[in-house]
């Protein structure tokens, strides 16, 4: 049987070895935090901010930012319908309530108009969620959120190497955060970060991501609230240094792919890849292609035909009102519709040609099927 291909794995080099080796032999003491304050220091710098903070993961970095902006029972916070779990579960625990909106159909991402009309006097936020790349329209976004006096957040879990015009995503809303996961361009295994231009905002999520130390106050282990620890291990943040020195690699990495497969694909009717429309940059962190409707291919048929060539391929988020723990939003056509006739293509920082070649005839062969 031919090799198996993997959806993603990191791009580890032997400079990513060299500084996990360095964190764990020599990283205690007074040196614990040596490494997690360089990473935050280097991926500002990439990110054009003026504050981060690392942490445990993406979902931790979203919870400790809504925290701090006071979300809680009785408050609405609008996103999109097509999301990870993760986007929305710190809503949950906050004891806000999330409001669904559909989607547009090229960009995948929330359809501003829809973010308005949901708009009502308890709406505290709305959380702009780069799917797969794919940047939100942030300039309707932001202008939705001027007038109506509602932070914008960017979940740019999915979205390192994105930009809308010439500021990267996660950098444009009241904060954004970041995954590192192993899946991600960038990793540090499990990880995330917190960043934003607001050195209030930036106050007051230090406090709480240290179980509610107070940077000023001068008694040691007297906290003034009850905070949260989602703090990443210096070992981790070892690897994210080396990654962030490579982070130009890694982005055009994904770029190449997403090219190939445009090549490969180029001239089919009935297939769509993601989109890339003019002064927005899209990291392509995760090349989908999504079947026209007249095809008749639907996710099921995909799952099983790369099931069949030996081939690990993604799902398309199903629609968050779809899970038994929501509300269903029928309404939300689009983003239950997509779901059912996409998939998400394999795209790992070393998969060759040949590989790429296989995914695309498994693409292929269904339409010559249909």
């Amino acid at each position: 049987m031919t090799e198996r291909i993997a959806y993603t794995r990191p791009s580890i080099t032997e400079l990513e070895v060299t500084y996990a080796t360095d964190a764990a032999r020599n990283g205690w003491g007074a040196q614990c935090y040596d490494y997690i304050h360089r990473l935050e220091r280097d991926f500002a710098v990439h990110l054009g901010v003026s504050h981060t903070i690392a942490t445990s993961s993406c979902t931790g970095a979203l919870h400790l930012g809504l925290a701090a902006l006071g979300i809680g029972p009785g408050d609405e916070v609008i996103l999109a319908d097509s999301n990870w779990i993760a986007s929305v579960a710190p809503v949950v625990h906050l004891g806000a309530t999330p409001v669904f909106v559909d989607i547009l159909e090229d960009t995948w991402c929330l359809d501003p108009a829809l973010v308005e009309a949901a708009i009502t006097p308890r709406t505290k936020a709305i959380i702009a969620v780069h799917l797969y790349g794919s940047m939100c329209d942030m300039d309707r976004l932001l202008d939705i959120g001027a007038r109506h006096g509602i932070p914008v957040i960017e979940d740019a879990a999915e979205a390192i190497g994105s930009a809308w015009g010439g500021r990267r995503a996660g950098s444009l809303g009241a904060f954004g955060t970041f995954s590192f996961h192993g899946t991600k361009t960038m990793t540090t295994g499990e990880g995330g970060m917190f960043v934003t231009n607001d050195p209030a905002l930036h106050a007051r999520v230090t406090t709480l991501a240290n179980h509610g130390r107070d940077a000023s106050e001068p008694r040691q282990f007297f906290p003034t609230v009850t905070g949260y620890k989602f703090k990443m291990a210096n070992v981790s943040a070892a690897i994210g240094c080396a990654q962030v020195e490579r982070i130009g690699e890694l982005i055009d990495g994904k770029r190449k792919i997403m090219a190939r497969y445009r090549e490969l694909l180029s001239g089919l009717d009935g297939i769509a890849l993601n989109v890339e429309p003019e002064g927005v940059t899209n990291g392509f962190w995760m090349p989908t292609a999504v079947f026209d409707r007249k095809t008749g291919v639907t996710r099921e048929a995909l799952i099983r035909a790369f099931a069949a060539a030996n081939i690990d391929a993604r799902v398309f988020f199903w629609p968050l009102s779809d899970l038994p723990m929501f509300e269903a939003r029928p309404e939300n056509v689009i983003a239950r519709d997509i779901a059912g006739r996409a998939i998400n293509l394999p795209s790992y920082h070393d998969m060759d040609e040949d590989a790429q070649a296989r995914v695309a005839a498994v693409l292929t062969g269904l339409l010559k099927a249909r």
